[in-house]
């Protein structure tokens, strides 16, 4: 066998590799995008949004810490939903009774309708496919992630929630103003 044909048979299987990767991911991605349209249709919030009240639906008031714990992801990420959540009165936020210095998030009445008329949150359908791996499998999805995640140079952005806006490049809400804002405006009406 020449040696271009050689490294044309060598390089055939990681072109496959590759596009079936890509395939792949551009489907997980596809399934998840269109059911945080849909969430945002039907429920009106975000799906990061939805997911967070998924796991008040309980009942039991949780601290932003244990909110963070059962989301996945990072206290100040948690905390910004549940401030655009308790906007909305979809949440409360009152002081433990134990412990003045911690607060609990609760869904509230509101909360819990749109919750029993919303469908599952995008992340909840990955979690639960993610669950029915097996640890090898799951272990060397991880691990390639990455690795990917790596390669792409990626691996030291900030883990935020899926579809949870970007406090980066999120415009302003209407009708909110910056202290400044209101102070000026204040000193000159």
């Amino acid at each position: 066998m020449s040696q271009q044909k050689r490294t044309r048979s060598l390089k055939s299987p990681r072109k496959s590799d590759t596009s079936s990767a890509v395939d792949s991911i551009r489907r997980v991605v596809r399934v998840l995008r269109l059911a945080a349209q849909k969430t945002q249709t039907t429920a009106g919030i975000s799906s990061a949004q939805l997911f967070v009240l998924q796991q008040l639906g309980d009942g039991d008031g949780l601290s932003v810490n244990e909110l963070a714990k059962r989301t996945l992801t990072d206290r100040s990420s948690v905390a910004a939903l549940v401030e655009r959540l308790q906007e909305q009165q979809l949440v409360d936020r009152t002081t433990h009774p134990a412990d003045r210095r911690r607060a609990v998030v609760r869904i509230t009445g509101a909360g819990r309708r749109l919750l029993g008329q919303a469908p599952d949150a995008p992340t909840t359908a990955l979690l639960a496919a993610l669950r029915r791996l097996d640890r090898r499998e799951l272990a060397t999805l991880a691990r390639s992630l990455r690795n990917l995640s790596q390669a792409m140079g990626a691996a030291e952005e900030p883990v935020s929630m899926l579809f949870a806006e970007d406090p980066a490049t999120r415009a302003p809400r209407r009708g909110t103003r910056s202290v400044r804002e209101r102070r000026s405006r204040a000193g000159h009406e």
